[in-house]
């Protein structure tokens, strides 16, 4: 986050906002100034790739199933805006922390001491950790102790669309956020990759939530895709990873995907239509 906190300096704040005697790095300048970065960069990946995904991705078919709930669109979009600050706020002290060069983040390939490998290996080794983090995490806010009031917010959404994505309880939201910040304070991991890979889960988290089932024949058991995620929404106890069902395999929460299945959401909506037909054409006939 230095990286783009530094950006920030240079070409905005420095010249425009703060006074010439704030030096950069005086520790209240970086809070305030992380606060209003990590706030408008988190609204802009929700807006931007939501709404992308919303118009493009997903089914608006969806949105005829019995359990899509009332202006639920708004909805999901109005719980996401108020969460996000009360989210950036212990955010904000992890990326302080960064900043002050308390985490493992390095600014230079060489500075690895596996060279490019190592930057493609910690790619790999940040997915596997953050899954398996997020899995634990995930499986707990289920537990009765703490279901009800940090994340039954978000099962709100039985068939959820990408705004959905980031319609968390703030601490449900912070706490499943966790890994991707932890990370860096365990491992080595270069400022660049750390960025690119913050956009990604950004993208992934709207992602399984867009209502595209669609998922290479091969990778269907591997990738937990939306098909998987969409089961979790409906049916509660099943698929709580995040990129990958290995955990959920592991700790005997994996659901095979009813929409693999032919009993799926848009099977049901299938099924509902041509009920609907076939009543109709009684109704037709009989009157003949």
């Amino acid at each position: 986050m230095d990286l783009v906190l530094e950006a920030a300096d240079r070409h905005l704040l420095t010249p425009y906002v703060y006074p010439a005697g704030w030096p950069e790095g005086e520790p209240c300048r970086q809070l305030l100034s992380l606060f209003v970065i990590t706030n408008l960069g988190a609204l802009a990946l929700y807006l931007l790739f939501g709404t992308l995904s919303y118009y493009f991705i997903f089914d608006h078919e969806l949105k005829k199933h019995p359990q899509f709930l009332e202006n639920q669109v708004s909805r999901e979009i109005t719980y996401a805006l108020r969460s996000l600050p009360w989210i950036s706020v212990p955010t904000v002290a992890l990326f302080f922390a960064e900043v002050r060069g308390y985490s493992k983040l390095y600014d230079n390939i060489e500075d690895s001491p596996y060279g490019w490998s190592g930057v493609f290996l910690s790619m790999l080794s940040f997915l596997f950790f953050t899954d398996m983090g997020i899995y634990w995490i995930h499986r707990g806010l289920h537990h009765k102790l703490f279901y009800k009031r940090f994340h039954k917010p978000h099962h709100l959404w039985k068939i959820a669309t990408p705004f959905a994505s980031h319609a968390f309880h703030p601490v449900d939201g912070f706490m499943q956020s966790l890994p991707y910040h932890v990370y860096p304070f365990l491992f080595p991991l270069h400022k660049v990759t750390y960025l690119g890979l913050y956009i990604f889960v950004n993208v992934w988290t709207i992602s399984i939530h867009d209502g595209d089932y669609r998922v290479p024949r091969l990778l269907r058991h591997i990738i937990n895709g939306s098909a998987h995620h969409t089961d979790h929404h409906l049916y509660f106890d099943y698929n709580y990873g995040q990129y990958f069902t290995l955990w959920d395999k592991i700790g005997g929460s994996y659901k095979s995907p009813t929409s693999f299945e032919g009993k799926g959401p848009h099977d049901y909506l299938r099924k509902l239509r041509e009920k609907d037909s076939g009543a109709s054409n009684g109704v037709t006939a009989s009157k003949k």
